[in-house]
């Protein structure tokens, strides 16, 4: 990952990112017209320079938002694909979006290049230094802001990582341990296998890992610093690999379900994020590891699986499969005793339906809780929208003729809806909130704004602002 640095005069750099707000008018010297650049919002303009071999001049609003910000220094990065060592000259930025920038300057930076041979390296080029310019660059909240944006974009590149990695490779048993060997100090982590899973009767996680010869896993992680008045449980969607089980997929739509851990990655690249800004709330993490596959040991539609709540649940369609481990995962999260429970997964196609591919769909119990979710993603940039549980749809989850719960929903519409109800089921009375990052978890596009090809991190930033806003 790139190192970004804030300083009151730049280096020698390659190129520098100018961040022009509109109105301002433009530089004398320069025949903007002969680059197409007329100063509106957006315009992007790459010059020869005496300062650096190139100025890319982005213009942005005349008062420029974080998330604009964010997606103007994009844009100047994505000029320069050449450029190793890149300068940032915000203009008139405020002290306060210094982080913006500096989120932006890490995230649109990332490539993941693990599985490309040694030409594709050698012809890659990536940024090894962003220098932000900065008339506050020596004052300590300055460098703090910095500093903890960057903690917060690397987070999400190690959770980018994650769901990158071909599923071949990160099995729920590898996941396992990548995900302790991720805990930083002060993050306590306990790895349950599938022994331990049947003793603790998580039978949702194992009803889904039954058919992979790579057993579950739940990994827990627990934050608890002094002083701490808070808690916040996290639950997060691990399926390594989802085929549909016996309720097989086309084999197209299996081509991206590596990202089917996108909810798991998100909490727990959060909470090693909360930790190491030292945010002072306890968290207790849950990520629940399964491989969905196909054998003659795996779960079968009309099977029933005793959770770990104690609830029963009849199983309709075995690639409705995530609602299963997080119903195993939000019964541990409450006998945790959290304020707040949020759950993290690419759970429904019916929140693509609704919402496009680049917005969560945030459903819950406690209207406050999921205000503050909203909240805590504008301040973070990610598109989220809140949608009902309506009275019907939760009515549904128990038309089951022989078990307490009906897994999957007996009509073809309100897909979203109906899984939140179902796990509704498994809250109790606790405060919660459920994150479908179906959409926005994996980008099988072009790359656009700071979001590259693949793996997004999507919920990771989220989630550490709404940490710092309950702590």
């Amino acid at each position: 990952m790139s190192t970004v640095q804030l300083r009151a005069t730049l280096p020698t750099v390659d190129a520098v990112i100018a961040l022009l707000p509109s109105g301002s008018g433009l530089p004398d010297g320069i025949p903007w017209s002969a680059f197409g650049f007329t100063g509106e919002a957006g315009d992007v303009a790459v010059v020869p320079s005496g300062d650096a071999q190139l100025t890319a001049w982005v213009a942005t609003a005349e008062a420029p938002t974080a998330e604009q910000q964010r997606r103007a220094v994009a844009k100047g990065l994505r000029s320069v694909p050449k450029a190793t060592r890149v300068g940032i000259d915000p203009s008139r930025v405020a002290e306060a979006d210094l982080a913006a920038i500096a989120e932006a300057a890490v995230l649109a930076t990332y490539a993941y290049l693990d599985y490309k041979g040694d030409e594709a390296r050698r012809k890659t080029t990536l940024v090894d230094t962003v220098t932000i310019l900065s008339a506050d660059a020596r004052k300590a909240a300055a460098k703090r802001l910095v500093e903890d944006a960057v903690v917060i974009a690397e987070a999400t590149c190690v959770a980018r990582d994650w769901v990158n990695t071909p599923p071949g490779d990160l099995r729920p048993p590898s996941f396992a341990d990548a995900i302790k060997a991720a805990a930083p100090a002060g993050v306590r982590v306990q790895v349950w296998d599938e022994k331990r899973l049947a003793k603790e009767s998580c039978g949702g996680i194992l009803g889904v890992g039954a058919g992979s010869d790579a057993p579950p896993r739940l990994v827990k992680l627990t934050y608890n610093p002094e002083g701490a008045k808070t808690h916040l449980a996290l639950v997060g969607k691990g399926i390594t690999f989802d085929s549909g089980g016996l309720s097989l997929k086309p084999g197209a739509s299996m081509m991206t379900m590596k990202c089917d851990m996108g909810g798991a990655a998100a909490i727990v690249a959060a909470t090693t994020a909360i930790a190491r800004l030292g945010l002072p709330i306890r968290v207790t993490a849950f990520a629940c590891i399964a491989e969905n596959l196909p054998s003659g040991t795996a779960t079968r539609p009309g099977d029933v699986l005793r959770m770990r709540s104690g609830a029963t649940v009849e199983v309709h369609n075995t690639d409705a499969e995530g609602r299963l481990v997080l119903a195993d995962g939000l019964a541990l999260a409450v006998e945790a005793k959290p304020d707040h429970i949020i759950d993290v997964a690419t759970l429904t196609g019916a929140a693509m339906v609704a919402l496009g591919t680049r917005t969560t769909a945030v459903l819950g119990n406690d209207e406050a809780l999921q205000d503050r979710v909203l909240g805590a993603a504008e301040v973070a940039g990610e598109s989220m929208w809140r949608l009902p549980i309506t009275e019907e749809i939760g009515a549904a989850v128990k038309t089951s003729s022989i078990a307490d719960l009906r897994q999957h929903n007996p009509k073809p519409y309100g897909g979203t809806m109906y899984a939140a109800a179902f796990l509704r089921e498994f809250v109790a009375d606790a405060s919660w909130a459920h994150l479908d990052i179906a959409g926005p978890a994996f980008n099988d596009g072009a790359a656009f704004d700071y979001t590259p090809v693949g793996g997004t991190g999507a919920g990771v930033r989220t989630l550490v602002h709404l940490a710092r806003d309950l702590g």
